[in-house]
């Protein structure tokens, strides 16, 4: 029989058993884990080698995936949520690594075992595959050693998932006033809107656009310009000159315009979107000329007369700022001629068919560079071996690097959202299948043995870091609870806590500090699981 077969089946009924809910929640794809431990122990596991290439390839299309969709925002991520927010959240990964420590010594069990636990306490497979790979690497390990941390992670994941939510309901019952009585310690999220105004400021009459005092400091864009005796408003290029009575269209954030009011004027109600020869339309780059240079080397007022307003990258919406750097897939909020407009889309490329392209040139070189620094042995003392980044390690690093950069030369560092989110549920869908597989020969024995243990120690693993964090950031620093929620769910890297949270919240503040920690967290989770297994996984 066919190695693919007990695969594809593991797979697929792993898959049907994650979209199975009870009382809202759901194992998602870790049920392909449960799947394969249920196969495994029945005996339909293929060869070990067999398992262990398919193992290896499917976490390092995850971790490679996860670090090109987290690496373009990785760095904006720790200026948007501020050092605080990244530091409760490393807190939350250190508590844990040391409970795991102090469980494994004060109980004597296996560190192998316990790895495996921290992983599924906090919901983070990519931190079991990190400990899976480690523990590979260190010499006179047998196989049933080998298969601990995967038995280990699934008795500790349901719970785990479940825990952040018992620590998310409990934040807010024991501190949710003090928490909702404070001011937000961080700015709210900006949206971008548009305004008109009509200049009264008699110091701006016969100055240029670009001459305009305060607007760049304030984050305001001037798009259009409607002269006063004119019946259409033409397109503001940053030389054209405004004067006492013309009526201007700004955009920024709110409150940006709303201190424009002092420099411009009145605010109007004037439609200047509404001209027949000027239009704005949504330009998509795709021309990798064009990718890595910022929008003043653009140039694409000088160059075609037309104004760019805001650029939409994902799901944000940011200035038009002429020291932004464009990245491929970038949508340009541009205003002009209709004949400018059509120039300008050519040089930047607006073709959708190019943004559903995917070329897995980038894909396979970075992965082939994060295989190669992961496999780098760095001695450290005090460890029985060499560290290593690993498959888990090097490839994610290398994707957030090459993710945040965009552009190499002639390549391009871009993965279509639907092709990024395809490969991560392939790759950790065979990941999952072959450590399940492999473990499930084992799995009745290590539950009769030390399997309630090993939940115990899930439950204290889980509870205690967020419990503590949740203390600190509501009594100390005061911050609001949904913050405070979105921070725990990042912390662990867990998205049916942060549905839950949104739920009960209602706003966007979860999902803001959720976001924020989640690129850290996810590093951290990687590096700490392999750096437990060298430090004390040597020995049972």
């Amino acid at each position: 029989m066919s190695w693919l077969l007990p695969i594809a089946v593991v797979v697929a009924t792993g898959l049907a058993l994650g979209q199975l809910k009870v009382r809202g929640l759901s194992l998602g794809v870790a049920g392909v884990l449960f799947s394969g431990l249920a196969a495994g122990h029945l005996g339909f596991a293929p060869a070990a080698p067999i398992l262990d290439a398919l193992r290896d390839l499917g976490l390092v299309l995850f971790v490679a995936a996860v670090g090109a969709q987290v690496g373009p925002g990785f760095v904006q991520s720790l200026r948007d949520g501020g050092l605080r927010l990244n530091a409760l959240a490393a807190a939350v990964v250190l508590l844990g690594a040391l409970c795991t420590v102090l469980l494994a010594r004060v109980l004597h069990l296996d560190m192998a075992a316990l790895v495996g636990v921290f992983a599924g306490a906090t919901t983070n497979t990519p931190a079991l595959g990190a400990a899976q790979q480690a523990l590979d690497g260190l010499p006179d390990v047998d196989a049933a050693r080998r298969g601990l941390p995967g038995l280990g992670y699934a008795v500790a994941y349901p719970f785990g998932v479940l825990g952040v939510i018992v620590a998310i309901v409990g934040a807010r019952a024991l501190f949710g006033a003090t928490m909702r009585a404070a001011p937000s310690s961080s700015p709210p999220l900006s949206t971008l809107t548009r305004r008109a105004f009509v200049i009264e400021n008699k110091n701006l009459d016969g100055r240029a656009v670009s001459e305009l005092p305060g607007l760049s400091a304030l984050g305001v864009v001037v798009s259009r310009v409607l002269a006063k005796d004119a019946q259409e408003a033409e397109r503001a290029l940053p030389s054209t000159v405004v004067r006492l009575g013309d009526t201007v269209l700004a955009v920024g954030a709110e409150a940006a315009l709303e201190s424009a009011c002092a420099i411009l004027g009145a605010p109007s109600t004037r439609d200047l979107t509404s001209s027949t020869g000027t239009g704005a339309v949504r330009m998509v780059v795709t021309h990798k000329d064009v990718v890595g240079t910022t929008l003043a080397e653009l140039s694409l007022s000088a160059r075609h007369d037309v104004v760019v307003t805001r650029v939409r990258r994902g799901d944000v919406d940011m200035l038009a700022a002429p020291a932004l750097r464009l990245r491929f897939g970038d949508q340009l909020h541009v205003v002009g001629r209709h004949d400018d407009l059509a120039a300008a889309a050519a040089l930047v490329g607006n073709s959708q068919r190019a943004l559903g392209l995917t070329d897995f040139l980038p894909i396979f070189l970075g992965i082939a560079l994060g295989v190669l620094l992961g496999s780098v042995a760095v001695p450290l003392p005090g460890l029985p071996a060499p560290v290593k980044l690993g498959l888990a390690g090097g490839p994610l690093l290398v994707a957030i690097v090459l993710g945040r950069l965009g552009k190499i030369g002639p390549v391009v560092w871009y993965l279509p959202g639907n092709v990024n989110l395809a490969l991560r549920e392939l790759g950790i869908a065979l990941f999952l299948s072959a450590v399940g597989l492999k473990a499930g020969a084992h799995l009745m024995e290590a539950l009769a043995g030390q399997g309630l243990t090993w939940l115990l120690c899930g439950l204290v693993i889980t509870l205690v870091p967020l419990a503590v964090v949740a203390a600190i950031a509501g009594i100390a620093l005061k911050l609001p609870f949904a913050t405070v929620a979105g921070l725990l769910a990042g912390s662990m890297t867990d998205p049916p806590a942060l549905a839950f949270t949104n739920s009960i919240v209602g706003e966007d503040s979860a999902a803001i500090s959720y976001a924020a920690v989640y690129p850290t967290t996810m590093v951290l989770r990687i590096l700490t699981a392999q750096a437990l297994i060298l430090w004390l996984g040597g020995a049972p």
